[in-house]
């Protein structure tokens, strides 16, 4: 019985992954999609079999659990004789507040403090909390792990956790900086450590996990020293429709100015700023943001050496803060697949002695050391697999 069933719950879809831990292999893995919503789908991909689609009505995640049991053990497009092959369910959970600092087998009390941290993951935990409590229904006994997205991040210091605000909030709120794409990171530096062959407890790593969503990490030894992300995923890096890092006082500014309340201004900075707000509309994607700045689109333009140019401030910052850097990784979307955005960030980093092999720099999605032979830091592509990280923790923690 080695097999995992990962499950990432939101709030009206359901994607999953069964891998065999014997070798890390993928058998299955689907979407299932617009739960609760006219025009319902599960779309099932079986590793060596020809995809699936069930375009039935799911009115709710405990029948979206059933159909996914059902499409794994399905004679014809399954890959498992019965639910019994599977060993243990891991669950991505968003936020485990200041509570649970590592993955946890699920019990009532971790049930708890996913639900008293909804107003934390307002979007998120919720759909979780439900994945959960559906995969308990449908394989009573079977054990379920809480892997929390902010785990990596509980590992940093106050230093770099707490806000210059009055401390009460800390206490009553638990307002801190928490971080995110906590599982990305994890799986990212750990895995840096063995391909850069760093040493294991004190190599100094920065990962720049860069998508539609961006942040970048520091770890030594794979443990979080700093993150870009806070309270929330606003903070930090310039994203697709995401702002970022920017003057608390120019909220007020401009809710003064447009007669707007902070329900309206939260909603401009997380869904209407980024790529999208930069560019005046154009796109929150950076393929069309790169084709644009290509054309000659100004605010294009912009918008791609801005987002270079603070990852790049950002991957200074850590490096300070370390008191050096061994390895900087690029993973996400964006970081995988763009080589050009990598060469425009490497290029601020001279000062480091960080040079870039071109021919290397060519690659896309697969694990590669990109760094020219003479590099002083190494430089890696590393794709990012947070259900292989999800599965790994729940292997280890119900073995």
């Amino acid at each position: 019985m080695s097999k995992i069933l990962v499950i990432n719950c939101g709030s009206s879809s359901l994607k999953y992954q069964l891998i065999d831990m014997e070798n890390e292999s993928l058998l299955a893995k689907g979407l299932c999609e617009r739960i609760g919503i006219e025009g319902s789908k599960l779309t099932h991909k079986p590793t060596g079999k020809a995809e699936y689609v069930d375009e039935a009505y799911v009115p709710d995640h405990k029948v979206a659990v059933q159909k996914v049991l059902a499409a794994l053990i399905d004679k014809e497009h399954g890959v498992i004789n019965s639910v019994d092959e599977i060993a243990a369910v891991g669950h991505r959970v968003l936020h485990g507040g200041t509570k649970y600092s590592e993955s946890i087998v699920v019990n009532d009390d971790v049930k708890k403090v996913i639900r008293e941290c909804f107003d934390l993951g307002p979007l998120h935990n919720p759909a979780n909390l439900i994945g959960i409590e559906a995969c308990e229904a449908a394989m009573p006994g079977k054990p379920n792990v809480a892997v929390f997205d902010t785990a990596f991040g509980m590992a940093m210091e106050e230093k770099a956790y707490m806000y210059a605000i009055p401390y009460k909030y800390y206490e009553k709120y638990g307002i801190r900086r928490y971080g995110f794409h906590g599982t990305s990171h994890m799986f990212v530096s750990h895995e840096a450590l063995k391909f850069a062959e760093l040493d294991p407890e004190k190599g100094r790593v920065i990962v720049c996990h860069l998508g539609n969503g961006s942040s970048v990490s520091a770890s030594i030894g794979g443990k979080c020293v700093d993150t870009s992300m806070g309270l929330t995923p606003l903070e930090g890096m310039i994203m697709g429709t995401r702002s970022g890092d920017v003057d608390p006082a120019i909220l007020q500014f401009i809710m003064n100015h447009e007669h707007i309340d902070i329900n309206e201004m939260l909603d401009i900075l997380n869904k209407k700023s980024g790529f999208l707000g930069m560019t005046n509309g154009l796109s929150s994607d950076n393929r069309d943001i790169a084709a644009a700045a290509k054309a000659g689109n100004h605010l294009a333009q912009v918008a791609q050496t801005a987002c270079r140019y603070r990852v790049a401030k950002y991957i200074g910052a850590y490096t300070a803060a370390m008191n050096g850097v061994d390895a900087i990784c690029f993973t996400g979307g964006i970081g995988e697949n763009d080589g050009e955005f990598r060469q425009e960030v490497c290029d601020y980093l001279g000062y480091l002695g960080v040079k870039l092999d071109p021919e290397k720099n060519k690659v896309r999605g697969v694990e590669t050391l990109i760094s020219a032979p003479d590099s002083k830091v190494k430089v890696c592509l590393i794709p990012t697999n947070e259900e292989l990280a999800i599965a790994r923790e729940t292997k280890r923690l119900t073995e």
